[in-house]
């Protein structure tokens, strides 16, 4: 690998890195995803990701919130209600997501067939 190519890939690296820390799994996307469709009360996310457990949505909702790119709102009162909310932080995702999306589409036409639609 000459020295330039591989000096720009261990600058990438720490950057790719961070990126995938905050993304990583098959759940951060999902809830992102379910939460800027209206989705704000904990049941309603864990309905709206089949196979999602409740202990699992639990770490991520934390974890979202600790990267900046969730709230999470708690309003005394009987009953307690707790919230969470998408914040604007989280539209810089937004690209990536779609740019997923397409690929996901794309990648599974070629795996599958041209007959599968997704």
């Amino acid at each position: 690998m000459p020295a330039t190519s591989m000096g720009h890939c261990l600058t990438t690296l720490p950057s790719l890195r961070d990126a995938l820390e905050v993304v990583s799994g098959k759940w951060k996307l999902l809830i992102l995803v379910a939460l800027a469709t209206g989705h704000q009360r904990f049941r309603d996310i864990e309905r709206s990701i089949p196979g999602i457990s409740s202990k699992v949505l639990a770490k991520e909702l934390k974890d979202l919130e600790q990267h900046q790119l969730i709230r999470r709102t708690v309003q005394e009162g009987p009953p307690v209600l707790v919230t969470y909310e998408v914040l604007p932080y989280a539209d810089s995702l937004d690209p990536v997501i779609f740019a997923l999306r397409d690929w996901g589409k794309n990648h599974r036409k070629k795996i599958m067939g041209p007959a599968v639609e997704a």
